[in-house]
């Protein structure tokens, strides 16, 4: 079983090879799938658009809060497309790490020039 880093530098290599090879600018929704299609090349098993229920005061409350890919029941990827990744960017996968009780996730944005520049990595909900 892998950990978390691992699992992560596995998704940042996978997140490399994409963006060099189809570069910015596509929908995210085709950067999903080619990443979940990586990843589960390289066995991980990858859970997309996974629900992410609120859990208040005993109520199971399911208002459509989904992750876009969770790795291995470890790592949540949040993925955007966009030019310039906004701090409501980050507040909704701290949102996603809260809800799940997940320690681990990366914000990808393939909108990026250089994807190196597109990855951040928010562990325990502070970006690392």
């Amino acid at each position: 079983m892998m950990n978390e880093n691992k699992i992560a530098e596995i998704i940042v290599d996978s997140c490399y090879k994409i963006h060099t090879t189809l570069g910015p600018g596509l929908l995210e929704s085709v950067y999903e799938s080619v990443l979940t299609h990586e990843l589960q090349q390289r066995g991980l098993f990858v859970a997309r658009q996974k629900a992410l229920p609120i859990i208040y005061d005993g109520m199971v409350l399911d208002e459509g809060f989904r992750a876009d890919l969770v790795v291995e029941d470890l790592v949540i990827v949040e993925l955007k497309s966009v030019e310039t990744i906004a701090p409501v960017h980050k507040k909704q996968l701290n949102t996603y790490l809260k809800l799940s009780g997940k320690r681990l996730g990366l914000l990808v944005n393939f909108g990026a020039n250089l994807i190196k520049d597109g990855i951040t990595r928010i562990a325990n909900g502070m970006p690392s």
